[in-house]
């Protein structure tokens, strides 16, 4: 499932792409045939991310306020399966996919991914959160003369379609239409995200100390913090050396206060690169183990039994409220 910084990126790049402009929606799939039905023809104010929830606001124009009641929200909710695809022509920068990794068959049956360009969209892609792959430069696009949409690939919950370009929505966990109550109505069921200016960290501190429940479990609920996924526990619990089995309401204000300040930066640059980055650069092992590529990325994620990068410790691993856990036992002791 893609963690929160991906979303906010996936809200950015729509933005860019379509906002302003008034758009066409179908459902290919058939499933949101009368959402896309409402949609179609609308506006694209804008769009934002809390936690992995995205929220685009449709309007019959560009010069109605996100808080009218005429506006029309698009709340997508991609889950473990959702992506959104992306083609155009050269006016339109744009990743290939956001969300599960797709390919694209191209015209001798090969596969490729699109990448873009040139603009804050720059190294958005597809790719699993762990792999972040990258398949080499794609075919240049077409000029906006030559251009036409491709046959929707697979189940097409929703196209976006544009002048110059179409974003495909498949495999979402939730698709749905909301007015500004709805909108409002999620996210208070939401915890404080870091990547949102107006998060409180204060809620964030609250709702961990009147819980008994292991902090390691805390950070993935996402009514007590939105947006962190099984990467971002790990590493900013063992970046700020904190046991993922101690007791929400035996951690001191200062030390959840860190923890929000370091998913602050951790995950601003995800959002910015496009992929999880948390090792810093004076404990990257030189030579670095052929048998251990994670070290130059992650402190603890995926590096159960290997030597912990600061004391060389083996990191150790267990399964946690159906999730992976990951953590240094010296380093983690309190």
């Amino acid at each position: 499932m893609p963690e929160g910084h991906t979303i906010h990126r996936l809200a950015a790049a729509l933005f860019e792409l379509y906002g302003g402009q008034r758009l066409r929606a179908l459902s290919p799939q058939g499933r949101f045939a009368d959402g896309a039905a409402r949609l179609d023809g609308q506006v694209l104010l804008g769009s934002q991310a809390h936690g992995k929830h995205l929220f685009v606001p449709f309007a019959p124009s560009a010069d109605i306020p996100v808080d009218h009641d005429a506006v029309t929200w698009l709340r997508v909710h991609l889950g473990l399966y959702g992506s959104w695809t992306f083609d155009g022509d050269t006016c339109f920068t744009a990743p290939h996919s956001i969300g599960a990794p797709r390919r694209r068959v191209g015209e001798k049956g090969e596969s490729v991914l699109r990448h873009g360009g040139g603009s804050a969209l720059s190294g958005l892609r597809g790719a699993p959160e762990a792999t972040a792959a990258d398949d080499g430069p794609a075919p240049a696009a077409p000029p906006p003369d030559l251009w036409e949409p491709p046959e929707p690939r697979g189940a097409v919950r929703l196209r976006l379609l544009g002048e110059h370009g179409v974003a495909d929505l498949t495999g979402p966990a939730a698709c749905e239409l909301l007015d500004g109550a709805g909108v409002a109505a999620v996210r208070r069921r939401l915890g404080p995200d870091p990547l949102r200016p107006d998060a409180d960290p204060e809620a964030f501190v609250a709702a961990v100390r009147r819980r008994r429940r292991p902090l390691g479990e805390l950070l993935l609920d996402q009514s007590v913090l939105a947006g962190a996924g099984n990467i971002y526990r790990a590493e900013t619990l063992f970046r700020v050396g904190v046991s993922p089995f101690r007791a929400g309401n035996r951690v001191g204000r200062a030390r959840l206060h860190a923890i929000w300040a370091d998913l602050a930066l951790i995950m601003a640059q995800g959002k910015a690169t496009g992929r999880i980055t948390t090792v810093d650069a004076v404990d990257v092992p030189e030579p670095l183990e052929e048998t251990d590529p994670e070290a130059r990325r992650w402190y603890v994620y995926h590096r159960a039994g290997r030597a912990c990068l600061r004391c060389g410790t083996p990191v150790r691993s267990r399964d946690t409220a159906s999730r992976r856990l990951f953590w240094c036992p010296a380093c983690q002791a309190h």
